[in-house]
């Protein structure tokens, strides 16, 4: 048997080639199996691990090693300083999307605007949105049970009250709602197909379609900004995280489909990433 220090040692190092984080990923799955912090792994380390610990990590070290991406191992991710599950059915929340949230968030919207979230997953960015603007009512949309499913019980878990989900593909569940909404969001799939990308790194054990769009990527953009205007008010805003390449298509596709006010912004890694537009 041996303890939990040299648990991380040793995982650690069967890491080193494979993560570009090795001590940290050893560190998240033994807390995760222990369900202890960091500062108790330390405090502890000379506690010994009993058997059934142990098999456990040895199957999650494995997987990690194979690249299988930790927020799956742990069921878990932070996203805007908010603790939500995830599954294989979702991509896993990303830093730059936080930049769209920060851009919803800059808009001068009504107190109590009605906002939607199209194709939502693990729900981080209308739960993010939601966290922040308690008057807001938000709508999130997808179209997978298990993902609406999943997205429902992060709201509860965050005890957030001004949020639901509905299942349903883009704005199909809609048609016959007379509602009209301040601002529309979306991190739609805009990878195409053929990208190398899609071979690599957590990309590779993500869910294809929540990634992957025809038409070079920019197939569900493009329905996104086309329809977007039947479901916005006057003066309500629509917002899209795209391809760090997409930028001025996507800019085109705004400006054809009716919008003003458009720009796009950079994320984290000065890549265009965000784009936005106005409805009249």
């Amino acid at each position: 048997m041996i303890n939990w220090l040299q648990w991380l040692e040793y995982a650690t190092y069967q890491l080193n080639t494979t993560s570009p984080s090795p001590r940290l990923d050893s560190e998240i799955l033994l807390g995760k199996v222990l369900g202890v912090g960091l500062t108790t792994l330390l405090a502890f380390g000379e506690t010994l691990l009993d058997d059934a610990k142990y098999t456990q990590l040895d199957n999650l070290l494995k997987r990690r090693i194979r690249g299988e991406p930790i927020a799956y191992l742990t069921g878990d991710w932070e996203f805007w300083s908010l603790n939500l599950l995830v599954s294989t059915d979702t991509i896993i929340p990303r830093p730059e999307t936080e930049c769209l949230v920060e851009q919803a968030l800059n808009l001068l919207l009504p107190t109590k605007s009605e906002v939607l979230d199209l194709g939502t997953g693990t729900g981080a960015i209308i739960l993010a949105l939601a966290y922040e603007r308690p008057n807001w009512r938000l709508t999130g949309i997808d179209n997978k049970p298990s993902i609406v499913a999943l997205a429902e019980a992060n709201a509860t878990i965050l005890g957030i009250k001004n949020v639901k989900f509905i299942c349903g593909n883009w704005f199909k569940p809609l048609q016959h709602n007379t509602l009209r909404y301040s601002l529309i969001v979306s991190n739609p799939p805009y990878i195409d197909v053929n990208d190398p990308h899609l071979n690599k790194g957590d990309v590779y054990f993500e869910p294809k379609t929540a990634l992957v769009a025809n038409d070079n990527g920019i197939a569900d953009i493009a329905l996104i900004c086309h329809q977007s205007g039947k479901y916005l008010q006057h003066k309500g805003w629509l917002v899209l995280e795209h391809g760090w390449k997409q930028g001025e298509q996507v800019r085109s596709l705004l400006a054809k489909y009716g919008f003003i006010h458009i720009s796009t912004l950079r994320d984290y890694s000065d890549n265009e990433r965000i784009s936005l537009g106005q409805w009249l």
